[in-house]
């Protein structure tokens, strides 16, 4: 199947986090230092307390807390999905957010909701990713940046960054050199897609 990547001229970018947001911070230094061409108009967030939503707005970015408490997956998504269209959100990033977004969510914005991963897709998809790294003994790991669809840390890949995985390395050492590259990776793969020439080819059963 050939992929071809909506037409985003001067996008706007949606930012969902559950936590820190050191992707999401990264994303918005990346775009004030013109790394690609996009504007960061909101961030959100499932967790009133996230960490993120105080940097966000320390960077002039509009925050918004939706909390998913009470409400059917479908119904945290739609909040979501009406807020970023008010704002006209025409690609989504996932940074360090802790849910899985609904079919309906990846069907809103088909396409256009990037996340980036803790190791090379398909290997380790889910949780602990280092951790499962370090119990399979690969000598190779990374972090991956690839378009959403409706399967677990799955869907196109945009790009991916190696990372040695050492002797003595602990889930906690080998974590941090992977957000090194992660913080490099997130804003590339968003200028890859961005760009008008942009094109995946994958082929399907």
């Amino acid at each position: 199947m050939s992929y071809v990547a909506p037409s985003m001229a001067r996008a706007r970018i949606g930012i969902l986090i559950s936590g820190r947001g050191s992707n999401m911070v990264a994303l918005i230094d990346a775009e004030r230092q013109g790394k690609f061409d996009a504007d960061v108009v909101v961030v959100i967030s499932n967790i009133e307390s996230a960490a993120g939503l105080t940097l966000a707005r320390e960077r002039g970015v509009e925050t918004l807390f939706i909390s998913h408490k009470g409400r059917s997956r479908e119904e945290h998504d739609q909040l979501m999905i009406d807020e970023l269209r008010k704002r006209e959100v025409s690609l989504v990033c996932l940074a360090g957010y802790m849910r899985l977004v609904s079919p309906l969510f990846v069907r809103a914005f088909k396409g256009r909701i990037l996340n980036i991963h803790p190791s090379l897709l398909p290997a380790f998809p889910g949780l602990d990713a280092q951790k499962q790294a370090l119990e399979h003994g690969v000598k190779i790991t990374g972090c991956t940046v690839h378009i959403v669809d409706e399967e677990l840390d799955h869907g196109p890949i945009v790009l991916q960054r190696a990372v040695d995985v050492r002797d003595d390395d602990t889930v906690e050492s080998l974590s941090e050199r992977i957000l090194e590259q992660e913080h490099r990776a997130y804003a590339e793969g968003v200028a890859r897609i961005l760009d008008p020439g942009f094109r995946l080819n994958r082929a399907d059963e």
